[in-house]
Formats: structure tokens, C-alpha cells, sequence
């Protein structure tokens, strides 16, 4: 398996499809790179060169026991586009994904950076504050590390119908959406899961988007109940200068997978790389 070296002696694995200008996928949590297979092909198919790593802790990338933090997380993605020498980079990160993107940002300039795209991400900041009451309030996150604790195959069956949206009227989200989450899930280690919980409630990336100086699009559902928009999307668009918003209606958390979303998002995806 392709596979890169930190500066700390992780192995963190890699997909690397296709030619052209590159496409770096960062996944969500509790995922690993097999969630962009199909923005993976796509991409690759468009004449582009279509890059993703398994976050450390999670997929085939070693299971460290410290180092999950978003300082960290920047860092191991610095790495890999070191590594690779990859140039004029089109950063993509989903939900958490979209935090290591803003930190790497935020610690290493841009560079190596010619755009970047946030799909329900976690920025500026999850939690609920006094001065962020529409964040999400701490006890949930409380619920979810006792949740992986108590349990976490159950747990992530229990908890994908929320992140895609399966549990609202109508939608479409199918048995596989589900079935593929619950098996990345299982993928991660449970140290990984508990220590991600914290790092992606807590960490302000307010300073880290005022750094961004490239072109930018914010995808969000308005019906994310995961990391709601008004928290994250819509503040992330307002301080990222001349970032640009869609809002996807009635859409949950999992967009880049759900038949209907996906299809929206594979066409804003290629749309903006060829912008």
C-alpha cells in the first residue's frame, strides 16, 4: 500500500489516481479515504490528479497512541503534499476534514494552494459558547465519546441515520450509505474516535480562515444535523474573504454520497476546479 512517513514516524496511507492538476480529498470523521471513491473517479476522469489519505487512527494509516489534534492533523497533510510534491492544490475536506484543511492553512500558508472547497465543515466552531450560541451544545459530545465507549458498533449504526438524513421524510438515502459508514467506522480506533470527538468540538479556526487568500467555495445542507450551518457554513463564508456560499435545501451531512446530493455536488465539485 502507498504510504507516506510523518515527521514523526506515522504511516499514513494514500490514494493517488489519475494525471493533471491535483485534488486533495480530507475525509471526515469516522471515515477514511474510501468516502471520495466516487469524487476520487470523477476528478480522475476530468483530467485531474485525485489524491486522499486515511487520517491517522483511522482506515489503513497507523494507530498511534497520542497526536489527535488539529496542529497534528496539519501537519501529517503538510507531509503528504511534501511528499508528493504537489503544486497549485485544490484542497477538498468534508466535516472534520474541512477543520485539518483550514488548520493546514492556517500553519502552513498556501503556497502549494490554489483553491479550496469546504463540504459541511466543522469551521469556525462547533461548540456552543456565549459567544456562538448556535453551536451545539457540550453534553451532545458528551453522549457521542460515551457512546463509542459504551459500544461503538452499535453506536455508529445508530448513529448514521442522522448524519446522512435517513431519518427524515422522504429522503433518499439508501441501506448502502448506511452499510459503508458503519464499516469505515469500524476502521478507526477507538483512542482515534474518543480524542476526535474533543479536538473537533473545541478547536476555533476563526484565526486560521482569516489567513485564507484563495479562491474558496462553502457547500453546506441546510438540513445538516451533524454540524449545522448556521454555526459553521454561513460564519465560515462571511470570514473567508470573497468566499463563496451554496446552500444545498432540505440536505444533510453526508452530501457527497446521498443519490441526489451527490450528483449536485459532483457538478459544483468539477465546475469549481475548472473555474
Amino acid at each position: 500500500m502507498p504510504t507516506v512517513t510523518t515527521r514523526d514516524g506515522v504511516e499514513i496511507f494514500y490514494k493517488d489516481w489519475g494525471s493533471g492538476r491535483p485534488v486533495v480529498f480530507i475525509h471526515g470523521w469516522p471515515l477514511n479515504a474510501d468516502a471520495w471513491e466516487d469524487q476520487l473517479k470523477l476528478v480522475a476522469d476530468h483530467g485531474f490528479r485525485g489524491v486522499a489519505h486515511d487520517r491517522r487512527g483511522h482506515g489503513r494509516s497507523a494507530q498511534p497512541w497520542t497526536g489527535y489534534d488539529f496542529d497534528t492533523f496539519a501537519d501529517d497533510l503538510n507531509d503528504l503534499i511534501n511528499a508528493l510534491d504537489l503544486r497549485d492544490v485544490t484542497l477538498v475536506g468534508h466535516s472534520m476534514g474541512g477543520g485539518e484543511l483550514a488548520r493546514y492553512i492556517g500553519r502552513h500558508g498556501t503556497d502549494r494552494v490554489g483553491k479550496a472547497l469546504l463540504l459541511s465543515a466543522i469551521p469556525p466552531l462547533m461548540l456552543k459558547t456565549d459567544s456562538n450560541p448556535e453551536g451545539v451544545p457540550a453534553e451532545v459530545f458528551d453522549s457521542i465519546r460515551g457512546g463509542i465507549l459504551k459500544e461503538r458498533s452499535q453506536f455508529w449504526k445508530d448513529f448514521a441515520p442522522a448524519f446522512f438524513g435517513a431519518n427524515r421524510p422522504g429522503n433518499s438515502v439508501t441501506q448502502g450509505n448506511l452499510d459503508i459508514y458503519w464499516l469505515l467506522a469500524m476502521q478507526q480506533s477507538i483512542k482515534a474516535g474518543v480524542d476526535c470527538v474533543t479536538a473537533f468540538a473545541e478547536t476555533d479556526f476563526t484565526e486560521d480562515l482569516k489567513k485564507f487568500d484563495v479562491p474558496t467555495l462553502v457547500v453546506h445542507g441546510d438540513d445538516d444535523q451533524i454540524v449545522p450551518i448556521d454555526a459553521t457554513g454561513r460564519k465560515t463564508a462571511q470570514i473567508v474573504p470573497g468566499a463563496v456560499l451554496k446552500v444545498y435545501e432540505g440536505a444533510g451531512h453526508g452530501i457527497s454520497v446521498v443519490p441526489g446530493e451527490k450528483e449536485r455536488f459532483n457538478q459544483d465539485l468539477l465546475e469549481f476546479l475548472r473555474s
